[in-house]
């Protein structure tokens, strides 16, 4: 009788022993999924901020085109397109815009070229006002150059042209370069693109230029 006793002793110590080994096992594999669920949860809440700060720039930042005037001598060869940045816009360097246009037939990119001091102007031509007295035709079909009209933070330079809340500029294209065909911009036709900046949603340029070429300028959008 007292050896079965003893047995079952040893039995019940052996089943004690191997549910505290299930215990610390289970306590364990716990431990680590809790690690694995905290380390993914950080990551994806850092990935989430991260998305959200990028698609408030994209969504609230950007250029907005307010005006786009043209110059004509036989054909619109000369384009002034006044932008800012749109409300919420973080800056804008100029020197990471592309302007995309096409009229149909040809399609041409063109970026600033800061080393060049014939594409940046601080001021509106102070003998006369002339604001297609810029100079243009210096352009290539590359390239468009820069006419500050209001920059309270002095915030727009040559070689770093940074637009902000407040800040307005002209860009300029010299269009009689970048449509050879006619050259310029004809009569009745359809003028695409876009103002891409480094950050935010571009600026639209759309118009239909007049059906007959009376004036030297011409307001298009």
């Amino acid at each position: 009788m007292k050896i079965f006793e003893i047995i079952k002793k040893k039995d019940v110590g052996s089943i004690g022993i191997g549910a505290m080994i299930v215990f610390i096992a289970m306590v364990l594999v716990a431990g680590i999924a809790a690690s694995v669920l905290i380390q993914t949860s950080t990551t994806l809440e850092s990935q989430a901020l991260a998305t959200g700060r990028e698609t408030t720039s994209e969504v609230a930042g950007g250029i907005a085109v307010t005006d786009i005037e043209g110059h004509v001598s036989t054909d619109i060869d000369g384009l002034s397109i006044t932008v800012r940045a749109r409300a919420g816009s973080p800056s804008i360097d100029l020197n990471h815009t592309v302007i995309l246009l096409t009229d149909g037939t040809t399609k041409v990119l063109l970026s600033y070229d800061y080393a060049d001091s014939n594409h940046f102007n601080a001021t509106v031509n102070q003998t006369d006002g002339d604001v297609f007295g810029f100079g243009y035709t210096d352009l290539t079909n590359e390239e468009f150059g820069i006419m500050v009209l209001e920059d309270a933070d002095s915030s727009l330079s040559q070689y770093t042209p940074v637009i902000n809340q407040g800040d307005k500029v002209m860009l300029f294209i010299d269009s009689s370069a970048c449509f050879t065909t006619t050259p310029g911009i004809d009569e009745r036709t359809n003028v695409f693109g876009f103002i891409y900046p480094e950050h935010g949603s571009p600026g639209v340029i759309s118009f239909r230029s007049p059906s007959s070429y009376s004036d030297t300028v011409y307001d298009l959008q």
